[in-house]
C-alpha cells in the first residue's frame, strides 16, 4: 500500500511539473509576448484606456489559425487587468446550465475565455447575448406552467472568443464583440527569439544558428516552434549534448520528417496525392479528403494556410489545384498538359487587359 501511495505521489509530481513547465513557457506579460507587434500596440492602449476609466476591457474576439497565441493573450489580459481567467471551449457548453453555472462564479474584472466560440450551440449563444451587453444572466426556474424566469446582475467582465473560422460565426454573436483582431503568422526571426526564450525556460542550451533552424521549420507557429524545441531537446539528451548546435538541430528535425521549408510527411502525402490522383487538380475538397482519409476541416485549417503561402497550392473556384512550384518541391517534371493551361489562361487573361486598356 505504501508503495502504492509513493507510486502515486510520484505520479503527480511528474504531473504538477509537466503544468508549471506549460504554464511558464508562456509569456505572463504582454512585454514578454514575442510577435504582433501591430495587435500588441492595440491592446496595450485598449487596456491602459479601460483601467483609467475603471472597467472591464471591451469584449474581444481572436482569429486566425492554431497555435499562434490566443490562449496565451487571454491569460495576458487577465493578469493585466487584475482578474481572474475563467477557460472553457464552445463544444463543452453543451446545456445552458454549463454556461449559467460559469457566469454564477464570475468575479469583476475576471475574463471568460471561451476556445473554438464558432462550434457554440444557438441555445448556449441566446443566453450569452445578455450577458455581453447587459451583465444579466436569466434563468428559467420551475417548469410547465409554474415556470417564471429570473434575472441576475453579473459583475462587470471581459469575454474573449478565440476562433480558427471567423465566418462559422453568427452574425449577431461577432457584432456583440467591441475588438475583432486577426492573429497573423509569424517571422523566422520572431520564431527563432521564441525558441530562444522557450529553451532558456526549459534550461537547455541553444545557439542562435540552432534557434534559427528549429524556427525557420516551424511553420510561422509558435506552437510548432515550441514543440519541436522539445524533441530536439529530448535528441539532445539522449546524445549527451551539452550545447544544441545547428548540426544536431537539422539531425534532429530530419528525423522527425520536417524539412527545411517547414513541411512534414502529412503535407507531401497531400501533396503527392493532388498530382498524382487528380493530376495536379482542380479537386474538391470532399474527393482530396476520402483520398487522404482525413476530416475536411482538417485539411482547410491544418494543412492548406501554410500550402498556400508557400506557393505550394492554389483554391480556385473549382477545387484544390497545384501549382508549378509543387512539382519542383516534390523533384517531379511538371507535365506538359499542365503548362499548356496555365499558358492559355495567363494569355487569355493578358487578352482581358488589353480590351480594358
Amino acid at each position: 500500500m505504501a508503495d502504492e501511495d509513493r507510486q502515486h505521489k510520484l505520479i503527480e509530481t511528474m504531473r504538477r511539473e509537466k503544468e508549471d513547465e506549460a504554464a511558464t513557457i508562456r509569456p505572463q506579460a504582454l512585454d514578454d509576448f514575442i510577435g504582433q507587434s501591430a495587435l500588441k500596440d492595440k491592446l496595450t492602449i485598449f487596456m491602459k484606456a479601460s483601467q483609467q476609466r475603471g472597467e472591464p476591457l471591451d469584449h474581444t474576439l481572436f482569429y486566425g489559425p492554431p497555435g499562434l497565441g490566443k490562449t496565451t493573450l487571454a491569460g495576458i489580459i487577465a493578469k493585466e487587468m487584475k482578474g481572474t481567467l475563467r477557460m472553457t471551449t464552445g463544444p463543452a457548453l453543451e446545456r445552458a446550465g454549463d454556461l449559467a453555472a460559469i457566469l454564477s462564479n464570475i468575479q469583476p474584472n475576471d475574463v471568460l475565455f471561451i476556445d473554438e466560440i464558432h462550434r457554440m450551440s444557438p441555445n448556449i449563444e441566446e443566453i450569452l447575448y445578455p450577458a455581453m451587453e447587459d451583465f444579466s444572466l436569466s434563468i428559467i426556474v420551475g417548469k410547465g406552467p409554474l415556470a417564471r424566469s429570473i434575472r441576475l446582475a453579473l459583475p462587470r467582465f471581459t469575454l474573449i472568443g478565440a476562433t480558427t473560422r471567423l465566418g462559422l460565426l453568427t452574425s449577431p454573436l461577432r457584432a456583440r464583440f467591441g475588438i475583432v483582431e486577426q492573429l497573423h503568422l509569424y517571422s523566422p526571426e520572431e520564431l527563432t527569439a521564441i525558441v530562444k526564450r522557450g529553451a532558456g525556460v526549459l534550461g537547455a542550451d541553444i545557439t542562435d544558428e540552432a534557434a534559427q533552424e528549429v524556427g525557420l521549420r516551424s511553420r510561422g507557429t509558435p506552437r510548432v516552434a515550441l514543440r519541436l524545441l522539445r524533441r530536439v531537446r529530448d535528441v539532445a539528451s539522449v546524445k549527451n549534448a551539452a550545447v544544441i548546435e545547428r548540426d544536431l538541430a537539422r539531425y534532429a528535425l530530419d528525423m522527425l520528417g520536417v524539412d527545411p521549408q517547414g513541411l512534414d510527411e502529412g503535407d507531401r502525402k497531400f501533396l503527392r496525392a493532388l498530382i498524382e490522383l487528380f493530376d495536379g487538380g482542380p479537386v474538391g475538397l470532399s474527393t482530396l479528403a476520402a483520398a487522404l482519409n482525413e476530416d475536411g476541416q482538417t485539411i482547410e485549417d491544418i494543412y492548406e494556410p501554410y500550402l498556400i503561402q508557400k506557393g505550394l497550392l492554389e483554391r480556385t473556384p473549382r477545387g484544390r489545384r497545384a501549382t508549378r512550384n509543387t512539382w519542383d518541391y516534390l523533384g517531379v517534371p511538371v507535365p506538359q498538359h499542365f503548362i499548356q493551361m496555365q499558358d492559355s489562361q495567363q494569355s487569355l487573361f493578358t487578352n482581358d487587359e488589353d480590351e480594358r486598356q
